[in-house]
């Protein structure tokens, strides 16, 4: 069979990862993140961002209304970075962050007396019924390798990233205490299976979690799967040969796999504003996103120095520049930047995605701004 080129690669990505719904309330907002897959959400108007440009019209009282009825879900998970995703996938999530950053935690802790479970298990007993603040996280978990004598480990808690390892457990839901979900405010953190009473979990949680990459990316390589999972290469390549896939090669020489029966390609045409770190980007490897963005523009987009990132414009199925919101207020600016060599934006198609992203986020936008980077 030939070799896939990047026309195709993202013809059959866009098919799984922009959704055909025709309903536009908590269940759709639920079905579009179910069928995407987990949307990175350290911004926490991500998933409003993204899905209001999957899904345009979809309103920021329905992805509210997903969120408050645990139809989907937040919390620190692959990666160790926060991500939206349906209960379900949540469970998949938490056993393949705990398998992916063992070595993490072991090489921060340096536990001599008790082993990563019984930590975990602490976590969760403190934060069963009630939500807890990062502060109050880290002040348990300190307090709990004290009473069970890790004294190396209460003084590596002192430093900064020790924060992280209090809230940062797989097994935690998170939600803001006060605000809203797509604001910055401070948030709650609670055991995940306490919040959803009967989550089960499959027999092969790890092999179920990259049956969802497949089918939300896909096709990917072992170097995708291996990037989003966060799990090691060998592992994953165990995993990706127990799965009923299939194989071709790829424009840059990699295997690609998927799933049978796939979906259809199909083209996005228009313009779609997209949220930071969206999953056109972060589904794959960093040195593999040719289906989306040339190498020259994910350098635009993607500050390495920082971890920060522009939010992308996705124009005919391609990322063709960055956009972003100015002022302060109720009433704001959308200002959109457009790379060189994208074809020239028609204004009524700027409109359209501007409107989509203002009832997603429920901002008035007064004005657009059009210009080339």
């Amino acid at each position: 069979m030939a070799a896939y080129d990047l026309d195709e690669l993202r013809g059959l990505s866009l098919a799984r990862q922009f959704p055909q719904l025709d309903a536009r309330g908590a269940d759709a907002a639920a079905e579009a993140a179910r069928q995407i897959g987990p949307i990175q959400s350290q911004t926490a108007r991500s998933p409003y961002v993204g899905l209001g440009a999957r899904l345009p019209g979809l309103t920021h009282a329905a992805i509210t209304e997903a969120y408050e009825s645990w139809r989907i879900v937040r919390g620190s998970t692959i990666r160790g970075t926060v991500h939206t995703s349906t209960a379900v996938h949540h469970a998949l999530l938490d056993l393949t962050t705990r398998c992916a950053q063992r070595t993490l935690w072991r090489r921060f802790l340096r536990l001599d007396h008790t082993e990563l479970e019984d930590v975990w298990a602490g976590i969760e007993s403190y934060a069963a019924h009630v939500w807890r603040t990062p502060a109050e996280l880290t002040t348990h978990l300190t307090e709990w390798l004290d009473r069970h004598g890790e004294d190396e480990s209460v003084q590596r808690m002192d430093h900064q990233a020790g924060r992280y390892f209090a809230f940062g457990h797989g097994g935690l839901l998170r939600r803001p205490l006060k605000g809203s979900w797509s604001g910055q405010g401070a948030p709650g953190y609670r055991t995940a299976t306490q919040v959803l009473a009967g989550r089960r979990v499959p027999d092969e949680p790890l092999l179920e979690a990259v049956r969802v990459h497949l089918a939300s990316y896909g096709p990917a390589s072992r170097y995708d799967v291996a990037w989003w999972s966060g799990l090691g290469l060998r592992a994953v390549d165990t995993l990706l040969a127990a799965l009923d896939v299939t194989w071709r090669d790829g424009p840059d020489g990699r295997a690609y796999a998927d799933l049978p029966d796939p979906p259809p390609a199909r083209d996005v045409p228009g313009v779609r504003l997209l949220p930071e770190f969206d999953a056109v980007l972060c589904g794959y490897d960093p040195k593999a996103r040719g289906r989306f963005v040339s190498e020259v523009d994910n350098d635009v987009l993607w500050h390495r120095n920082n971890g920060l990132m522009l939010a992308p414009v996705l124009v005919d199925g391609r990322l063709g520049g960055h956009w972003r919101l100015e002022g302060t207020g109720r009433d704001r600016v959308l200002a959109v930047s457009s790379f060189p060599g994208s074809r020239r934006l028609r204004q009524s198609e700027v409109d359209d995605a501007a409107t989509a992203l203002s009832i997603a986020l429920d901002v008035p936008i007064s004005s657009v701004t059009r210009a080339r980077v």
